[in-house]
């Protein structure tokens, strides 16, 4: 074999083992089996999650997450809150209620059902309703994925989430709700 087929394939070598171990400098909120509580600058919300799962580590998830201002038109959140929580190894579906936005997210690891209990950050923007809602396919795809969502398009935003758990697989799918929300002042609650 020529010295030169033999760097190449230990380039594309380096490059492969790389990729694999990329999760190590993604800045996660937690370590494996940690509890977190992430919140948005004011005035901003989540527009990407990611996660990264580990068996070897209590069928565990590292998590991440990206914050983005909202449109002027929007304004400043009037109000920001703590939503409902649910319970770990449970099914669960959450939207901020008073229209809200999420703008954070916390999460406590429980050792003996290998999940975690959630609970969303939401912030309220004036009297802004959302419309034109739509729930996300389940990310990750399959169980024990890792799981990325970025808001497709500018102009949506997440309301909340739905997630199934897999007591076999210790692991949870999302469905993330996100919706668009209204340029003027509306008068509905919970859209």
């Amino acid at each position: 074999m020529s010295p030169t087929l033999v760097v190449l394939a230990l380039s594309l070598l380096a490059t492969v083992a790389a990729q694999s171990h990329d999760h190590h400098d993604m800045g996660w909120v937690n370590g494996y089996r940690q509890s977190f509580n992430f919140q948005c600058p004011h005035g901003e919300v989540l527009v990407a999650i990611r996660s990264y799962f580990s068996d070897k580590d209590g069928s565990d998830r590292l998590w991440t997450f990206e914050c983005q201002p909202t449109p002027e038109g929007l304004g400043e959140p009037s109000d920001c809150w703590w939503d409902d929580i649910n319970r770990a190894g449970m099914e669960w579906t959450s939207t901020c209620t008073r229209n809200g936005l999420v703008a954070g997210v916390q999460s406590k690891y429980f050792e003996s059902v290998l999940d975690r209990e959630w609970q969303f950050y939401c912030c309220y923007f004036k009297r802004r309703c959302p419309y034109s809602c739509m729930k996300t396919t389940d990310i990750p795809e399959y169980y024990r994925e890792e799981g990325e969502l970025v808001v497709p398009s500018y102009g949506y935003f997440i309301r909340g989430a739905q997630t199934t758990f897999s007591g076999v697989l210790r692991d949870r799918q999302w469905k993330y709700i996100l919706c668009r929300m209204t340029d003027f002042d509306c008068e509905f609650e919970n859209l």
